[in-house]
């Protein structure tokens, strides 16, 4: 047992609070992770407030690299001291989703149930003698972590693990949901609904497919001089507008956009998103978790015409085959992450990330 760091969730709505946690050994099939950095993304904190349900107390977190510590019984692909990214979209290898060219979310994964255990059903963690709930089968906040082997994927050594830790959820999430998932061809017309580090990433990955021009739209006009950085060609803030939004994009491209970005998780900009798009040949990619229990209404005849609505959860990548060779082309330079990293604190600061996170810094 490893008695380490970790940052606690008791309760919803609370701060996380910096405890002692016992990090149990690995069993057959487990690997045990030194966390070296780890990223804070909006789905932790939709935890906290509640728009993603799951039990409590938990360790949250799920972006993020390290350095494997030891390995249970059976594990093969994987070694002490190997550099590694835990992956919250399993791949197991075995499922429908894995087994198909078309599919990338493993049955496997933890996303919208509220499980927060292990595969076997128990905890790795324990505190004050209470067992600590698992979080997306990752729970990266914490100094030391136990994954199954099938959610780690094994890292080039050289990488720089504060870097590509956002390859272990928010850069590939967005990359991939354009080059991916979308598919966007050169000379399309594009427009992101938010532009957070997932909204920047799908603008990365926009410019990278060629497409001619990339609408960012955010009510956090802040926002816009990254965004124009890292490719977009016109920026709109909502709030400047008396009109609806999907209006306002509809008027500036003539027909509506071939592909449209909700990297929000509000169902008013999904809805947004589906209506801005051209009406007979256009594509709108759900790129944000949508908030529990919401439901969207929308005129079918929005689809009727021929739109294609979809969703997107990691890029559309499989992870464990992907996410080393995303690593390898940040190695190459096919792609930037610093301009995604704003501030870079110490762990115990964790609370102070939230709140850069929640004003939008």
């Amino acid at each position: 047992v490893i008695k380490c760091k970790a940052a606690v969730m008791w309760e919803a709505n609370k701060p996380f609070s910096i405890e002692e946690v016992e990090v149990a050994p690995p069993k057959a099939h487990e690997v045990r992770i030194k966390i070296v950095a780890t990223g804070i993304c909006r789905s932790d904190d939709h935890v906290i407030t509640g728009g993603m349900v799951m039990p409590f107390p938990i360790i949250l977190g799920h972006e993020a690299a390290g350095v494997v510590e030891s390995v249970g019984q059976g594990v093969t692909s994987i070694k002490p001291g190997d550099k590694v990214i835990p992956l919250f979209v399993p791949q197991c290898g075995e499922c429908s989703s894995c087994l198909s060219t078309k599919g990338n979310l493993c049955s496997k994964n933890h996303i919208g149930s509220a499980a927060g255990f292990m595969p076997d059903g128990t905890c790795r963690f324990t505190c004050k003698g209470k067992a600590i709930h698992h979080f997306l089968g990752t729970s990266t906040f914490t100094e030391y972590t136990v994954v199954h082997e099938f959610a780690v994927a094994k890292i080039d050594s050289a990488a720089p693990l504060e870097k590509v830790c956002l390859i272990g959820c928010g850069f590939s999430t967005g990359y991939g949901a354009a080059v991916q998932t979308a598919k966007v061809e050169p000379g399309s017309t594009c427009v992101i609904f938010g532009l957070g580090g997932v909204g920047l990433s799908v603008v990365m990955g926009c410019k990278a497919a060629g497409a001619s021009r990339i609408i960012a739209v955010d009510i956090n006009s802040d926002k816009f001089a990254k965004a124009k950085e890292l490719g977009a060609t016109d920026c709109v803030n909502p709030t400047d507008f008396k009109k609806p939004i999907h209006e306002v994009l509809i008027e500036m491209t003539g027909d509506g956009v071939d592909y449209s970005f909700e990297v929000i998780g509000r169902t008013e900009t999904m809805a947004a998103a589906l209506a801005c798009c051209q009406y007979n040949y256009g594509v709108s990619v759900i790129v944000g978790v949508p908030p529990a229990a919401q439901k969207i209404t929308f005129d079918p005849m929005l689809l009727f015409t021929g739109r294609t609505w979809k969703g997107s959860v990691f890029g559309g990548w499989k992870s464990k085959d992907s996410v080393p060779k995303l690593v390898a082309d940040y190695m190459k330079k096919k792609f930037v992450l610093d301009p995604l990293i704003t501030h870079t604190l110490p762990f115990t600061k964790i609370n102070e990330g939230f709140d850069l996170l929640r004003t939008g810094k």
